[in-house]
C-alpha cells in the first residue's frame, strides 16, 4: 500500500507540492488580534456615521445655530436693519424686553394658548382615534377628513376663517337662518370671544395630526393583550383605562411636546386673522407676532433679534425641562453606551 499523503517517499524525499506540518503551520498568515480589529471595526463605523451626519450637521449649524448666534450678535445693537451695526446697547434690549407689560401680555398669550391646547385637543384626539380604531363603516374616508385641515396652508385657513368669522360673514349668517341671532357676535374682536376662536380654529386645524398619531400608537398595541383582558373580565372601559392609556403613554407624551413647541412659536394663524394690531386688542397675540411689531415694523430690528433669542431660549429651556422630567423614561436605554 501506499503512504498516506504527507509522508516521505521511498528515496527519502518529500514529494513536491506536498505540505507537510511544519510547512502548514508557516504557509498561513497569523490572524489579526481581536482588539486591532475591534479598533479598526470602530473607526469604520464612526466614519460611516460622520459622513452620514454631515448633511444634516451642515445644515443644522447653517439654517439654526448661525441665525441664532447672528441673531444674539444684533441683539446687542440698536439697529435699523442695513448696514453695519454700530450703536451698542449692551443687555439694554434684554431689560426692555423681560420689563416690557406688553411681553408680559403675549407671554400670556402663547402659555394660555399651550394649556388649552393640551387640555382640548389631547383627549379630544384621544377619543377619536378610540373611535377610528373599531372596525366601522368608512372608516378610511373619516380619517381623510379628519386629517385634511392639518395639511391644508395655514394662508387658506386664515383667510377662510377671517371671511366666515366677520360680523357680516357666513357663521352669524348661518345663526340668523337658523333662529339663532342671539348667538350672533363679532368673533374675531370681541376680546372674551377671540382667544376662544382662536383655540377653536387651532383644535380644527391640527386635531389630524394628533389622531394620527394616536391612532400608529394604538395600532402598534398588540391585540392579544385586549384579548386577554376581555377573558379575564375586564369592561371595555377598563381596557382602556388600565392597558390602553398607559400604553399609549409614550405616543401622547410625544404629542404634547410637539404642540407645546408649537404653541410657543404661534405665529401665521393669528397674523392672517387677527394682523399685528387687532391682535393686541383682541387678546390673542403672541411672542411672535410681538417681535414683528415692535421688531421690522418698528425699524428696531436689533430688539426684534433680541425678542427671537427670547423665544428661543424659553422654547430651549421648557424643551429641556419637558426631556428631562416627562421623557426620560421614554429615553431610558435608547442610546446606550459602548454601542460606537
Amino acid at each position: 500500500m501506499s503512504d498516506t499523503l504527507g509522508t516521505d517517499t521511498a528515496d527519502g524525499r518529500r514529494p513536491q507540492g506536498t505540505p507537510g506540518a511544519g510547512d502548514a503551520a508557516t504557509s498561513v498568515p497569523p490572524a489579526p488580534p481581536r482588539a486591532a480589529a475591534h479598533r479598526r471595526g470602530r473607526a469604520r463605523t464612526r466614519l460611516e456615521i460622520a459622513v452620514l451626519s454631515a448633511p444634516a450637521v451642515i445644515t443644522f449649524l447653517a439654517f439654526v445655530i448661525f441665525p441664532v448666534a447672528l441673531a444674539a450678535y444684533y441683539g446687542f445693537y440698536q439697529w435699523k436693519g442695513y448696514g453695519e451695526p454700530t450703536d451698542w446697547v449692551g443687555l439694554n434690549n434684554y431689560e426692555l424686553i423681560l420689563t416690557d407689560p406688553a411681553f408680559h401680555d403675549v407671554l400670556w398669550h402663547n402659555g394660555l394658548i399651550l394649556v388649552l391646547s393640551l387640555v382640548i385637543q389631547g383627549p379630544l384626539a384621544i377619543v377619536l382615534a378610540l373611535l377610528l380604531n373599531q372596525r366601522i363603516r368608512g372608516r378610511s374616508v373619516i380619517r381623510v377628513l379628519v386629517f385634511v385641515p392639518y395639511i391644508i396652508s395655514e394662508i387658506i385657513v386664515g383667510t377662510g376663517w377671517s371671511l366666515m368669522l366677520q360680523s357680516d360673514g357666513a357663521v352669524n349668517d348661518l345663526l340668523h337662518r337658523i333662529g339663532l341671532s342671539s348667538l350672533e357676535a363679532d368673533w374675531i374682536a370681541d376680546p372674551d370671544l377671540a382667544i376662544w376662536t382662536l383655540m377653536a380654529i387651532i383644535t380644527w386645524k391640527y386635531i389630524g395630526f394628533a389622531v394620527i398619531l394616536m391612532l400608529a400608537g394604538l395600532q402598534s398595541i398588540p391585540d392579544e393583550i385586549f384579548e386577554a383582558a376581555q377573558i379575564d373580565g375586564a369592561s371595555y372601559w377598563q381596557i382602556q383605562r388600565r392597558i390602553t392609556l398607559p400604553l399609549l403613554g409614550p405616543t401622547i407624551r410625544i404629542w404634547a411636546f410637539l404642540s407645546i413647541i408649537g404653541s410657543l412659536q404661534l405665529f401665521d394663524l393669528v397674523y392672517i386673522i387677527w394682523g399685528q394690531y387687532v391682535s393686541g386688542t383682541a387678546g390673542t397675540s403672541t411672542m411672535a407676532i410681538y417681535m414683528l411689531a415692535q421688531g421690522r415694523n418698528a425699524g428696531n430690528y436689533g430688539y426684534g433679534s433680541a425678542v427671537a433669542v427670547v423665544m428661543f431660549v424659553i422654547s430651549l429651556v421648557v424643551a429641556l425641562i419637558y426631556q428631562r422630567f416627562v421623557l426620560r423614561r421614554d429615553l431610558r436605554g435608547a442610546v446606550t453606551e459602548g454601542t460606537v
